[in-house]
């Protein structure tokens, strides 16, 4: 696996303007400067966002895994102090050959979760109607 650079906050607001935009998202610093024009929503949204964490953003529009593919395709770097994401510790995982083992964990807590909810609101649907 090759090491990726790592850029402080302070080094990614100097990209804000159109001819030089960086991103971050989940703690990766992208550069999307030539992807401004092709942008389906307009390069606004990206303008607002340069410089800074457009994580939120990103996530609220709810962007295909083609986007997510086409963003994996501009990443430049980590922010420096950035939180381990799921892909990077998916990744490290891979890198071990536990990554099998990190997406059954990561299963049964969603189904240790679904389960008592379920039940919960069978519970509170009988109480209601019996």
């Amino acid at each position: 696996m090759s090491e990726t650079k790592t850029f402080t906050a302070e080094e990614i607001a100097k990209h804000y303007t159109r001819d030089d935009i960086w991103i971050v998202v989940h703690g990766k610093v992208y550069d999307v400067t030539k992807f401004l024009d092709e942008h389906p929503g307009g390069e606004e949204v990206i303008l607002e966002h340069a410089g800074i964490d457009a994580t939120e953003a990103f996530e609220d529009i709810g962007h295909s895994e083609d986007a997510r593919e086409l963003l994996a395709d501009l990443l430049i770097g980590d922010l420096e102090g950035a939180p381990p994401t799921a892909s990077t510790r998916n990744e490290k995982a891979g890198a071990d050959g536990d990554s099998e083992n990190l997406r059954s964990k990561q299963n049964s807590n969603s189904w240790g979760l679904l389960i008592p909810l379920a039940f919960a609101v069978v519970l509170i649907a009988y109480k209601m109607y019996a």
